[in-house]
């Protein structure tokens, strides 16, 4: 299905700019990763405080990908007694597009899960902030070592030309949670378990950075600028990517039991707009 972009949310490095500045990163000392984050703290958040609690936000990520190009992270939220997130930002601080992706829950949610397959530049800190209805933001930091691939500018994995033919694609799959940890967290609570819903989708998440390896040109910039799922027909969250999300990446996001229809919406940087419902019986 096609349609119309919509607005985009801002970004620290917008793609209209952002190939000015891919070299300039490339020239940047490994050293000084550590201190690009004081910079994006400022730009992102002020001087609002940061607190720090794993109970609260947390990060799972290897500690060296075993592909750059694509690599899992999950993001673990469980708000204080009382307390809902409202959103989170995921940060790879030395990734070209350093804000990789922000999501946007259309109700606060007292817990929530966010995994997505990303593409790692180089050796980076990662940081997630959290943001609770009340304005509080939490943040989790952990460290991710690479190969060197420079996976940004790495060929594609497939022709670009082929993949153009199956973007858009999508498939839902919705499944039990299998993180034991979750599950004992909200047996404690009292809550039921939630479900985990993947959306597979079909894009070449071309940054911009890559060369066609026929023609030696570089590829345009495309990517998934939004996606939207709507459970039971109402909106439930926005995700907003960037050229951190692998080709054909995947996005998982926990969804409460009870759920019995899904419905995900992509829209890319060239304005095709996608989408796909599934009605889900078993659950």
């Amino acid at each position: 299905m096609s349609g119309s972009a919509k607005q985009p949310m801002k970004s620290l490095i917008r793609p209209a700019a952002a190939a000015l500045v891919l070299a300039a990163l490339y020239s940047v000392p490994a050293a000084s990763a550590e201190a690009s984050w004081p910079g994006l703290r400022s730009e992102l958040f002020g001087d609002r405080f940061l607190a720090v609690s794993d109970d609260v936000i947390s990060i799972d990520a290897p500690y060296r990908t075993g592909n750059d190009a694509r690599t899992d992270l999950v993001v673990r939220l469980a708000a204080p007694e009382g307390h809902a997130f409202k959103g989170l930002h995921l940060i790879l601080d030395e990734n070209p597009m350093p804000v990789s992706a922000e999501l946007s829950f259309a109700q606060p949610l007292a817990t929530f899960e966010f995994a997505a397959t990303m593409r790692f530049n180089g050796a980076t800190p990662v940081h997630v902030v959290g943001e609770l209805e009340n304005g509080q933001l939490f943040v989790a930091e952990t460290f991710v070592k690479t190969s060197g691939q420079g996976a940004c500018a790495a060929p594609p994995g497939t022709d670009p030309e082929k993949a153009l033919a199956t973007l858009g694609q999508m498939e839902l799959v919705l499944r039990p949670r299998e993180d034991a940890a979750s599950l004992v967290r909200n047996l404690r609570a009292g809550r039921p378990n939630d479900l985990a819903l993947d959306v597979k989708m079909s894009h070449p998440s071309h940054s911009g950075m890559q060369r066609d390896q026929i023609s030696l040109l570089y590829i345009p910039m495309r990517y998934v600028e939004t996606l939207d799922i709507d459970l039971n027909g109402a909106p439930f969250v926005t995700m907003t990517g960037s050229i951190s999300l692998s080709e054909n990446p995947q996005v998982t996001v926990t969804v409460p039991t009870g759920t019995k229809r899904v419905r995900a919406q992509l829209t890319d940087t060239d304005g095709t707009t996608s989408e796909v419902e599934r009605v889900l019986a078993d659950y």
